[in-house]
């Protein structure tokens, strides 16, 4: 896709050229972009963007842990080996996050360490919201979360970063026409 869509041309899209168009809003995961499609038509961008949010949410713990587990690490391996999707990678860089410093990698790597031992899953925050000291400070600060704290937690920077998604893949129309 080359520029966003209308959303009076998200509402008319066939399902499957929806499921492939949102796949990715959350990661790895194109079912709730299906289950998202069937609730079309949708009157703006933030309506859009929240149904995916309710998807999530009204899935099993057990769903909601797998996509939570989807996510890479921050800097993470896949990272450094290209193995993350395009939007990950897109987004991680617009942190810095491609660029660390030697010090900074084993930081992410600590960090990351960390998450998979208290929670056994990733560290998730939406970092194009945020910087590399603001990840790592945060980490520090959600490593005293519960384990459903973390979970919780994770489920809500999910959903901002589909939220992000979904708005670059979209634009309102402007009078309900198509811009």
């Amino acid at each position: 896709m080359n520029r966003p869509l209308t959303l009076t041309e998200v509402n008319a899209l066939p399902l499957p050229e929806f499921v492939r168009t949102f796949g990715g809003v959350l990661e790895h995961s194109p079912r709730y972009a299906e289950r998202v499609g069937r609730e079309r038509p949708f009157t703006g961008v933030e309506e859009l963007a929240a149904a995916f949010t309710r998807a999530v949410q009204a899935d099993s713990p057990g769903e909601q842990l797998a996509l939570i587990r989807a996510h890479p690490d921050l800097a993470g391996k896949a990272a450094l080996a290209g193995e993350v999707t395009a939007e990950s990678a897109s987004e991680q860089a617009s942190a810095g996050l491609d660029r660390l410093t030697p010090e900074e990698y084993a930081e992410f790597h600590r960090v990351n360490s960390a998450y998979h031992a208290k929670f056994d899953m990733p560290y998730i925050v939406c970092v194009r919201e945020n910087t590399k000291a603001s990840i790592l400070s945060g980490s520090a600060a959600r490593l005293e979360n519960t384990p459903e704290q973390e979970r919780e937690t994770a489920l809500r920077e999910i959903g901002r970063i589909a939220r992000l998604r979904v708005l670059d893949l979209v634009r309102q129309d402007t009078q309900g026409a198509p811009a």
